[in-house]
């Protein structure tokens, strides 16, 4: 089951993605509704375009933490876990896993996005970054609310405002919803997490 999960996530995401990426400019926008946008961006950094830290140091970090997810994951179906929190657990990692693909792989396999032509695919290892110094791609975009900050407000006054402003992915909102699933119904696993090995105390 989570290897299905996982597998079905990582293609959703990399298919919405590919298809972004081939078939709009950089940042243009397609207007779905007032409050959705189909925007595309990229980003170097971690979920909702945050960077944090080198681009290099993030990726080799998503790598050790997506096998130590994994490892866990694997611990976890074979205690026969709670369905929902393996779910979940293999939701973060495939939303976790999408965006390192992007970073592993897109660099090499894409030329320059801009906002004058459409990338397409290139030799493979001739793209415009090296392994994984790849851009992750962006594109869901929900101004629920737009207005402008009341003059008399410090330091924002009679700026504008919008709510929801990060543009995100497929693999962002996969990882932020479970996390919100996992802090609400599972607090209880989350506290006992451990990689070791149970073992019996018997007296020897």
């Amino acid at each position: 089951m989570a290897t299905l999960i996982i597998v079905a996530i990582l293609l959703i995401d990399q298919a919405i993605k590919i298809w972004v990426k081939t078939s709009m400019t950089l940042h243009e926008s397609i207007r779905v509704t007032d409050w959705f946008y189909i925007t595309f961006i990229e980003n170097m950094g971690m979920a909702f375009g945050m960077q944090l830290g080198s681009k290099i140091v993030l990726s080799l970090f998503r790598v050790v933490a997506i096998g130590v997810l994994g490892y866990y994951i694997w611990q976890q179906v074979k205690r026969n876990a709670r369905t929902g929190y393996i779910v979940c657990l293999s939701l973060v990692l495939a939303g976790a896993a999408g965006n390192l693909i992007d970073c592993m792989f897109y660099g090499m396999m894409f030329n320059e996005s801009s906002p004058y032509y459409l990338s397409y695919l290139v030799d493979f290892g001739t793209g415009y970054a090296p392994f994984l110094m790849g851009k992750v791609v962006d594109m869901f975009y929900f101004p629920l609310i737009e207005t402008e900050w009341p003059t008399w407000m410090p330091f924002v006054g009679g700026q504008h405002f919008v709510f929801f402003s990060p543009v995100f992915n497929f693999a962002d909102a996969s990882i932020s919803v479970s996390v919100v699933l996992l802090l609400l119904f599972y607090r209880e696993e989350i506290s006992k997490i451990t990689l070791k090995k149970e073992t019996n105390n018997v007296e020897e």
